[in-house]
């Protein structure tokens, strides 16, 4: 991964998310592995700053959406929303699905680094990102009808258009375990690999986000995001392709391949 002095270390303090910046690279970790990662409401606010902090610094291209499963019998991203803060009197029934909606709309390009199964609201965290590498041998599992809740608008929306109505439907209505195998057969993981791959594999992704145009790939990004929601704006669309086609890095790249080198972009 490309390395350079960290411009932001917000620590684990009682085990929440943690954030660290190096160069263009953001990585959130997910920080109770104890408690299988499972996410309370402090974790949800704290996720949602950390978003916020990352989206304000310009020079973070790529965001990764990781967990630290040191310790666990077997790794585990995250077990979703902790149970019990259901009966919390001070609970916001509508946290939770604030966190995968603005992940989803964040402005750099976001990876989840799946280093272990995942569980409940937790796989919204996954279907929420725009690339995701898998850990061989990890599950996927929804209970909410197990549960007896109805999952969330927005939530619903994203399952039926990362995984299609049928396997949404398998996944909501039998509640069944779902092998990261039998997604990537659907294109929801650009890699699968072993625990000795992961880490360099992720690495050679952000590498090669990194090295991508920063404005094209944030204007791509909404405009897909926007199709995808039912949101089809072709005059905004026009406009993002014409700032880009007027911008340094496309004449950047052009030159760049017309040379036979690297580009060097900007975001500008």
């Amino acid at each position: 991964m490309t390395t350079a002095p960290n411009l932001i270390s917000i620590p684990s303090e009682a085990q929440v998310p943690s954030l660290s910046v190096t160069g263009p690279c953001a990585t959130i970790t997910l920080n109770r592995p104890a408690r299988r990662n499972s996410l309370d409401d402090g974790d949800l606010r704290t996720l949602l700053s950390h978003f916020g902090t990352v989206n304000t610094d310009t020079s973070v291209r790529v965001l990764v959406l990781t967990a630290q499963t040191t310790g666990q019998p077997r790794p585990v991203f995250c077990s979703g929303y902790h149970v019990g803060g259901f009966d919390s009197g001070e609970h916001d029934p509508f946290l939770f699905e604030k966190v995968p909606d603005a992940l989803e709309r964040m402005r750099p390009i976001t990876l989840c680094a799946l280093n272990g199964s995942i569980y409940g609201g937790a796989t919204d965290l996954l279907l929420a990102c725009d690339l995701r590498i898998g850990l061989q041998g990890t599950e996927f599992r929804m209970p909410a009808a197990a549960l007896g809740l109805h999952y969330y608008p927005s939530g619903l929306r994203r399952y039926v258009s990362r995984l299609g109505l049928n396997m949404a439907k398998r996944a909501f209505l039998a509640a069944q375990v779902l092998k990261c195998e039998q997604l990537e057969a659907l294109g929801l993981f650009e890699q699968l690999v072993s625990a000795e791959e992961f880490d360099a594999t992720v690495s050679a992704w952000v590498d090669k986000l990194v090295g991508l145009a920063p404005l094209a790939l944030q204007a791509t990004k909404q405009s897909l995001n926007e199709i995808a929601a039912g949101q089809f704006d072709e005059p905004a669309m026009r406009e993002r392709e014409r700032i880009t086609t007027r911008s340094h890095d496309f004449a950047e790249g052009r030159k760049a391949f017309a040379e036979r080198r690297h580009p060097h972009f900007e975001g500008r």
